[in-house]
């Protein structure tokens, strides 16, 4: 103070509001402290104050409460949610409470910062929401941002690097995410977030994926190949990638559904549907319409592993030709205290010596086409003028007596029989490999080439029906040996009575 007296005024004006400032107040309140401690006790407490001092903890302590003070409190922070104009919902005012323009209720921009030294992505996409605003959509699980802890799904982006990211395209954002290097600072306005409860499913692929083939995934690398049926549950080692929600995948299987229909002349669902990506949020109203109910769409499965699990039905499905009639007749003569044949009904008259409830049941034509709307019967179709037909209740009468129900049935019926009820065991009679063929007609000279067309047939539709229902499939029998298929489908039968097996989740519970 004496050398204040003695100063110029200039230079008086220049000290005064450095001797008036808070922080050389708490520095001298600090010196008093420490100035009434003998020597020895003021070193140990100040070597133990400068140990804590020096700690990395501490020191991103005192980092963070500078970084909330400057950017969340000081003057410069943005202000997001403006103050509402009344505290109350319908918007009335109490005039004995104060304004809410005095005491503003904002939401604050959090500034996030960390080091980004390597080429590894930082595993997190974005998109614009119907406001324009860039939101953070996916966060790979494993990945920087991941283990960091630092955003989360939901998130709106502000600034990138002190770059506002207002009218910036998504792809423009993305490749300022993945060029930047050194100290990344992003703005952000933090999600209203709660914590899931965490659950262990196990779900079955029920469609081949190749994300080359993938012209709506936002990042091909992060993209993960697999083919129909693979079991998949959470694996905390494995890198974490992208697959098509269900959403999307029966998007594009309606999709291409009504281009084919389009190219056959039938036009009745195909203006239901878009190819452009800006019309890719419609799918979500789109899948309310008939289409997705006509279409048996599939994409993945839950499914849960049980010790045992008995199968109540065998359903052997094949081509036409391929031999499943022969097939069910030998296991049900070779075992019939184990599979039996639920007798269809007809409407045509009994012939001699057929006895009704033994080869068929004999209905009038008005009961039947009765049951058939009250949806009595899992497939029906009509031959030389009468109709046949295989009724539910005869399945479950076979069930009742402990028996395996064996169904030769067109794979339409799967969407009928695959619930808890019947439990089925689908395996597919595939038709004999070509080799096995071309032996067969060497060795038999009286058929020479005359049954090329129909071998050729039979190939084709095999082929074709294990493109489109190989996802129901339990097992694939390529019949090569007729009696070799047989034996196989008893030991498989056996082995799915006592074994663990993966079943849907919807068999269960």
């Amino acid at each position: 103070m004496q050398c204040l007296t003695e100063c110029f005024e200039k230079d008086s004006d220049l000290f005064q509001p450095v001797f008036e400032d808070e922080h050389l107040h708490c520095l001298l309140e600090v010196i008093t402290e420490l100035s009434v401690l003998n020597k020895t006790e003021m070193m140990s407490t100040v070597e133990e104050l400068k140990f804590y001092m020096k700690q990395p903890h501490f020191r991103a302590l005192l980092q963070t409460y500078d970084v909330i003070a400057q950017e969340v409190y000081g003057p410069e922070a943005i202000c997001v949610t403006p103050p509402p104009l009344s505290s109350f919902l319908n918007g009335d005012e109490d005039d004995h409470m104060e304004s809410d323009t005095d005491q503003p209720q904002v939401t604050r921009v959090r500034l996030v910062q960390f080091q980004k030294s390597t080429d590894e992505p930082m595993g997190i996409t974005l998109k614009l929401n119907e406001e324009n605003k860039c939101i953070v959509a996916r966060i790979l699980h494993g990945g920087m941002i991941h283990r960091q802890g630092t955003l989360h799904v939901g998130d709106e982006l502000r600034e990138i690097n002190n770059e506002p990211v207002a009218g910036r395209s998504v792809e423009h954002l993305q490749r300022l995410l993945r060029n930047a290097r050194g100290n990344v600072s992003l703005k952000i306005i933090p999600s209203y977030r709660t914590h899931p409860l965490q659950c262990e499913i196990y779900v079955r692929a029920m469609f081949d994926y190749s994300p080359e083939n993938d012209d709506l995934i936002p990042c091909t690398q992060a993209g993960i190949h697999f083919h129909i049926a693979p079991l998949w549950g959470s694996d905390c080692q494995a890198p974490a990638g992208l697959i098509p929600s269900p959403e999307l995948q029966e998007w594009r299987m309606a999709n291409k559904a009504a281009e084919l229909s389009r190219e056959m002349g039938i036009t009745h669902c195909g203006a239901w549907f878009k190819r452009r990506k800006r019309h890719f949020k419609d799918k979500y109203k789109n899948k309310h319409s008939a289409i997705y109910d006509q279409l048996d769409l599939v994409t993945y499965e839950e499914v849960v592993r049980l010790p045992q699990f008995r199968r109540r039905t065998l359903v052997l499905l094949g081509a036409h030709g391929v031999g499943r009639r022969h097939i069910k007749n030998c296991l049900i003569q070779s075992s019939p205290d184990k599979f039996a044949y639920p007798i269809p009904h007809t409407t045509r008259t009994p012939r001699k010596d057929e006895v009704n409830g033994k080869n068929y049941y004999f209905i009038s034509h008005d009961e039947m086409i009765r049951d058939i709307a009250n949806n009595e019967y899992l497939e029906y179709g009509s031959h030389e003028g009468a109709m046949y037909g295989t009724k539910l209740d005869t399945i479950r009468q076979i069930h009742a007596t402990s028996l395996i129900a064996i169904l030769d049935v067109e794979p339409q019926a799967l969407k009928i029989l695959r619930t808890a009820e019947f439990a089925p065991c689908i395996v597919f009679i595939a038709a004999p490999t070509l080799t096995n063929i071309t032996n067969g007609q060497n060795n038999n000279n009286n058929n020479g080439n005359d049954n090329d067309e129909s071998l050729e047939r039979l190939t084709r539709d095999s082929a074709l029906l294990e493109q489109h229902y190989s996802h129901f499939f339990d097992l694939k029998i390529i019949n090569n040996d007729i009696e070799e298929t047989i034996i196989q489908l008893k030991r498989v039968i056996d082995d799915f009575q006592i074994t663990p097996q993966w079943i849907p989740v919807t068999w269960v519970y």
